[in-house]
């Protein structure tokens, strides 16, 4: 597991130095010190002697969307038309706002860039009435869809814990209002969808197939994500056995999203 540090005083090639003893994330502080991920393969003592530094200030990582993405602090990132900035700091209009939380869904792990490359293709063909974001987390992928112009949107969570994140992330963005938010899975609601986000684990994706594909609408969308490339072909059998049809898939970093529309 990687861990922190804290280095005072430097040289000015320390920051480069610790990227190339393999730094997760790095960055200089405002008082002449750097600040350092590294990965656990590089110990403490490995790194003050390669740096010539004997004070290192050591402390544990915090690692966001379950632990699968390591920064030293949240970030603003760009995918697609859609900007994601950490709440209080500054922001354009149309920017997402998200807080600082255990809840999966920062935009930085490769499973939600894909979901959201993928809406963000469907708002500018043409948004959906409504989406549903089954395993909302912070509800990155709803708050995007309301975002984009999509007029409502109701995400779901087995995580009590998630549910507060995301309420809190609608609140801070206006968009209380317009996001509905429920505690379970898909067999705990009723109604049909236009589009339709799964971003969970093979496991649950398969396990929840005959009850999600009857939330999907009229030959709606359902876009399932979180699945490594390895197991892509299990999940796809197991939606197509159900009568969804694969329309396309997209892939990063290992990390495939499966894009099916009802064949009904």
């Amino acid at each position: 597991m990687p861990y922190r540090v804290e280095l005072c005083k430097v040289r000015d090639e320390t920051l480069d130095r610790l990227i190339d003893l393999g730094a997760i994330d790095a960055e200089s502080l405002g008082d002449g010190g750097v600040a350092a991920l590294m990965p656990d393969r590089v110990p403490p003592e490995q790194l003050a002697s390669a740096l010539g530094i004997n004070d290192i200030s050591v402390s544990p990582a915090i690692g966001r969307d379950d632990g699968s993405v390591w920064v030293l602090r949240p970030q603003a990132i760009r995918i697609g038309s859609l900007r994601i900035v950490p709440a209080g700091t500054n922001a354009e209009p149309y920017d997402l706002k998200l807080i600082d939380a255990a809840a999966f869904g920062t935009g930085m792990h490769p499973t939600t860039a894909l979901c959201l490359e993928v809406l963000d293709e469907a708002a500018q063909n043409s948004a959906p009435d409504s989406v549903l974001d089954v395993g909302t987390g912070s509800g990155v992928l709803a708050l995007a869809a309301l975002l984009m112009g999509v007029p409502r949107a109701l995400g779901i969570d087995i995580d009590g814990d998630a549910l507060l994140v995301a309420a809190e992330n609608a609140r801070i963005n206006a968009m209380s209002d317009r996001l509905q938010l429920a505690h379970g899975g898909p067999e705990s609601i009723s109604g049909v969808w236009p589009l339709v986000f799964a971003n969970v684990l093979p496991a649950p994706l398969i396990e929840m197939a005959p009850t999600l594909v009857r939330r999907v609408g009229h030959h709606g969308q359902l876009v399932l994500s979180g699945i490594p490339a390895s197991v892509e072909r299990n999940v796809d059998d197991a939606y197509r056995r159900l009568g969804m049809l694969r329309v396309h898939a997209t892939a990063r970093a290992g990390w495939v999203a499966l894009v099916m529309r009802a064949s009904w």
